[in-house]
């Protein structure tokens, strides 16, 4: 594209569908402006200094329009979305609250900017859950409002990279485990996140040449869709998955999907919660016949998705570990406070009598018992928030260390103890460890 070419800012451009938008156009050659709250050092470094990092749901109307007029955009993709309400708001903040400050800030422009927001497929009849009431509402909204957009519906999507949904297929992908055939049985129509990508540049372009009365609403996704099944055989076939050997029970989905909900206020963004599970009972389907007409493109299918796609060992290791993640990380929130609780409470006479056996006067020996209950009781709670969880495994390596470097000074010969209680905290250190390797969600 020439110097002309309409510049786009992209709304929640550090999730799996903006980042991915965001390339797409960059190497369209279109201008791009990527916002998001935060942005990782990897995506600093592939977004460039372009990107812009705010709180978006923070800004009001005057502070979004100044935003927009400061780096000269004219069309605003919106990405941003929340599946269940969490620690950085619920779902109506996310969808029809900063939707309406949007739409209000471009309707305040002196010249006329495309919106192209992302939503859900389906028919609002079957809207039973807030994320997707949220949704529809932040749809009518817009189609309420006199600015020009274009709403895109995608199906499941299909990206190089993995988040929420498309990580947790991975994951069922990569071990010998079947959904139960409730969920595996809803349809289930994939996008691949190029046809997203590809949708917002054809648009970019004819806005540039001229075409302003947009005010459509497309079902961006695949002719023909699978099941849910299918789609997860699809990512095995994919990766060179297991075969499934076992079907997964309904009750322990639903357990997963409770144990989400209560790790979300923590800070984590399980892809397992209530929503996400009600959501796939619902299935994904829609009509993509308009959107591809009005563009001239072929939707692409869930198998030539994947086979845009290099798998290689990453996508194993990956999806072995990602279902291992909550429990490495909960066993150890739970290790640690447990200890701590157990030498606070009813082992606190044994643990002070270890200290005053080697020497402690019996003050010392209590007080050192309380503060290291406390200091392991802290290890733990910071491993179980999502913001302390690293400082908190870094903590509990070195008190780990602390510990083992502190009894070998005084008792040495525990070294040699059958029970190995100097030889035991090495596992727990190298499980810290593995922790800290796959703490990443992006």
């Amino acid at each position: 594209m020439t110097a002309t070419a309409p510049t786009v800012a992209i709304f929640g451009a550090s999730g799996l569908i903006g980042q991915a938008v965001a390339r797409h156009l960059v190497r369209a050659g279109i201008p791009v402006v990527p916002v998001a709250r935060r942005f990782t050092a990897g995506q600093r470094q592939d977004l460039g200094p372009a990107a812009v990092e705010v709180p978006i749901l923070d800004l009001d109307p005057a502070r979004l329009r100044s935003l927009l007029d400061a780096h000269r955009v004219d069309i605003v993709v919106n990405c941003v979305g929340v599946l269940q309400g969490g620690r950085h708001g619920g779902t109506a903040a996310a969808h029809q609250g900063f939707v309406g400050r949007l739409l209000a800030a471009l309707a305040g422009r002196a010249a006329p900017s495309l919106l192209v927001h992302l939503s859900i497929p389906g028919h609002p009849e079957a809207d039973t859950t807030r994320f997707s009431q949220s949704k529809r509402a932040a749809d009518r909204l817009i189609a309420e409002a006199a600015v020009p957009f274009a709403i895109l519906r995608p199906g499941f999507v299909i990206a190089p990279a993995a988040y929420g949904g498309s990580a947790l297929l991975r994951a069922l992908a990569a071990l010998p485990f079947g959904l139960p055939a409730r969920e595996a049985g809803s349809p289930f129509a994939t996008t691949a996140v190029a046809d997203i990508g590809e949708t917002v540049a054809r648009l970019a372009r004819r806005w540039r040449a001229g075409e302003r009365d947009w005010r459509v609403v497309w079902d961006v996704m695949e002719r023909q869709p699978a099941d849910v099944g299918q789609v997860v055989e699809a990512f095995r076939r994919w990766i060179g998955g297991p075969a499934p050997r076992f079907r997964l029970p309904s009750w322990l989905m639903r357990l997963g999907a409770l144990a989400g909900d209560a790790a979300a206020p923590l800070g984590w963004r399980p892809p397992i919660r209530s929503t996400a599970l009600w959501e796939m009972r619902r299935g994904v389907t829609g009509d993509p016949a308009p959107w591809a007409a009005a563009l001239g493109l072929e939707p692409t299918s869930c198998a030539a998705a994947l086979a845009g796609l290099a798998p290689g060992v990453q996508e194993r290791w990956f999806g072995r570990l990602y279902l291992l993640k909550p429990l490495v990380v909960g066993g150890l929130a739970a290790f640690w406070i447990v200890s701590g609780l157990v030498s606070l409470i009813p082992g606190f006479a044994a643990a002070s009598a270890i200290l005053t056996a080697h020497g402690f006067p019996e003050a010392a020996a209590r007080a050192a018992t309380v503060v290291t209950s406390l200091a392991d009781i802290a290890v733990g709670l910071a491993v179980a928030v999502r913001s302390t969880c690293r400082r908190g495994l870094l903590a509990g390596i070195a008190l780990t260390l602390a510990y083992m470097g502190a009894a070998g000074l005084v008792a040495p010969e525990l070294w040699l103890d059958p029970l190995g209680p100097l030889i035991k905290p090495w596992p727990v250190m190298i499980l810290m460890l593995v922790a800290l390797a796959i703490l990443d969600d992006r």
